[in-house]
């Protein structure tokens, strides 16, 4: 009787110890000695053997060899960007990844403390709203804020793939280059240039000391829904503006008066007491349209430090009342959606005369010192934007 139950105990021990390691305490030992691990553990990347390291987190491969079927970004470990440490079973992302199975892209040196990383679907079209609602159809016109998301992106990296998007101010891929001032060269030839016109070949009128060369013009067009513009007396809204250097700037509350050479007035003071004069003159006509179902707004850039082409003006319309900024009551009613039949009478902005001058950092006289965000200004110039000739070259 012993000697049976010795024999047994012996079997039992021969028997478990078949498997390897024991399955190492993370699987079940099975017929012919192979070891069902665990969900998360295997041996080497693979099922079985000893159940002894750890699995990693899978992800949608970034690069890897096609499928018979010519498929790509199949599920791999650590998306293919990493290696697997069996230990702990944490993917070690090689430079550039990150994530717990480094599925996004990480932005080169956190975007300098100077922008923030976004994924690629997040990322806009244009600076500001009218950019892409530029008013060539019913359909791309209207009023509103901020450049164009797309809605549908079917990329597979599209919540994967990050940029840097920097702050106003600063430029290049990891936003640690400073932007310099924007301004005209001076030294453009004007295609039809009179010293002595004050107005050009369409009878705008020139800029002062400029002869016969004309600001951008950009045209904001409002419209009431019930064809009444006297429903807009009383109210206010305000003017965002864009530099080039991607500062935003909002005006103080603008008052809508019943007389247009009036409302006119209020929006010039208040682009012109914007702060660090980013608009240092602009000249401003309101007028209403046919049928006086909206009013058509022309704002002339006209100052030295808007010369050329300026992003344009974003309304602000909506209502912003206690704890908002600017206070305003909004454009109640106000035609800003797209419709075919009311094609002409959509509120939108445009720009409707290109204007005389250009735009360049450094006016194309000098060369950006990113380090500061100074233009070191070529011999014979000099100011901010390398905009005053002081010899000639």
């Amino acid at each position: 009787m012993k000697i049976l139950i010795g024999t047994l105990a012996l079997l039992i021990g021969f028997s478990n110890a078949a498997c390897p390691n024991q399955c190492s305490g993370h699987g079940t030992c099975g017929v012919d000695e192979v070891c069902t691990c665990y969900p998360g553990w295997g041996t080497g990347g693979d099922a079985g053997g000893d159940c002894s390291d750890r699995f990693c987190p899978y992800e949608l491969a970034w690069v890897d060899f096609p499928s018979r079927g010519g498929s790509r970004h199949k599920y791999a470990e650590c998306a293919n960007m990493g290696e697997c440490d069996r230990e702990l079973g944490e993917c070690k992302c090689f430079k550039g990844y990150e994530g717990k199975a480094c599925g996004r892209q990480s932005c080169p040196n956190h975007c300098s403390g100077h922008g923030t990383c976004e994924y690629m679907k997040d990322l806009q079209f244009g600076i500001v709203y009218n950019e892409y609602y530029d008013g060539s159809s019913p359909a791309l016109s209207g009023l509103g804020a901020g450049g164009m998301t797309f809605e549908q992106d079917f990329s597979w990296d599209s919540d994967r793939a990050r940029l840097c998007v920097c702050d106003a101010g600063w430029t290049g891929l990891s936003c640690e280059d400073r932007m310099c001032p924007y301004g005209n060269d001076v030294m453009d030839v004007i295609p039809g240039f009179d010293e002595y016109a004050t107005a050009d070949s369409n009878g705008i009128p020139g800029l002062a000391g400029y002869g016969n060369e004309v600001g951008q013009i950009q045209t904001v067009t409002l419209y009431d829904a019930d064809d009444d513009i006297s429903n807009f007396v009383g109210q206010t809204f305000a003017m965002k503006f864009t530099s080039k250097l991607n500062e935003t700037f909002v005006t103080q509350p603008i008052m809508w008066d019943a007389d247009l050479d009036v409302l006119a007035g209020y929006i010039e003071t208040a682009l012109e007491k914007l702060p660090n004069r980013v608009v240092d003159d602009v000249v401003v006509s309101a007028e209403s349209s046919s049928g006086a179902t909206g009013v058509v707004i022309n704002v002339s850039f006209i100052g030295r430090f808007v010369q050329g082409k300026q992003h344009k003006l974003e309304i602000v319309t909506e209502r912003c009342e206690i704890g908002c900024t600017p206070r305003i009551t909004g454009l109640a009613n106000l035609r800003s959606f797209a419709d075919p039949v009311l094609s002409t009478t959509l509120s939108t902005v445009q720009i409707t005369t290109a204007g005389s001058h250009q735009s360049h950092e450094c006016g194309r006289r000098g060369k950006c010192n990113r380090k500061k965000g100074v233009c070191e200004c070529f011999t014979g110039f000099i100011g901010a934007a390398c905009g005053t000739i002081t010899a000639l070259a």
